[in-house]
């Protein structure tokens, strides 16, 4: 099973990032994906998730400026990250929960929101 997170970098406030996430040797139809951070001396934290069904939820510290969403013709999870603030600043994770209750977790891609 691999979780390949990418996207990350750095970014000024206000600005945009889109992070992406491809899945392979799952059953990716039929899995939720979820995006998880963490930031230096935080605990991991879920950010946003998308059902296989795409019912999507999110933190509310994130609501209406992050959408999660998922292509499974392309094994893909993504997510748009508008109007970024400082304490966006994070490793960010990309995870999936198989139909089966298995959890499997992505690298990481850190995401700084910096002037």
């Amino acid at each position: 099973v691999q979780l390949q997170a990418s996207g990350g970098g750095l970014v000024q406030p206000g600005g945009s990032l889109t992070l992406s996430c491809a899945a392979s040797g799952i059953r990716f139809w039929l899995s939720a994906m979820n995006w998880y951070r963490q930031a230096p001396g935080k605990q991991r934290e879920l950010v946003a998730g998308i059902t296989r069904s795409s019912s999507t939820n999110y933190a509310d510290s994130v609501k209406g400026r992050f959408t999660i969403s998922r292509d499974n013709a392309k094994n893909t999870v993504a997510l748009q990250m508008n109007s970024l603030k400082p304490e966006d600043t994070a490793v960010y994770y990309c995870n999936a929960q198989t139909y089966s209750g298995v959890s499997y977790w992505g690298q990481g891609t850190l995401v700084t929101v910096s002037s």
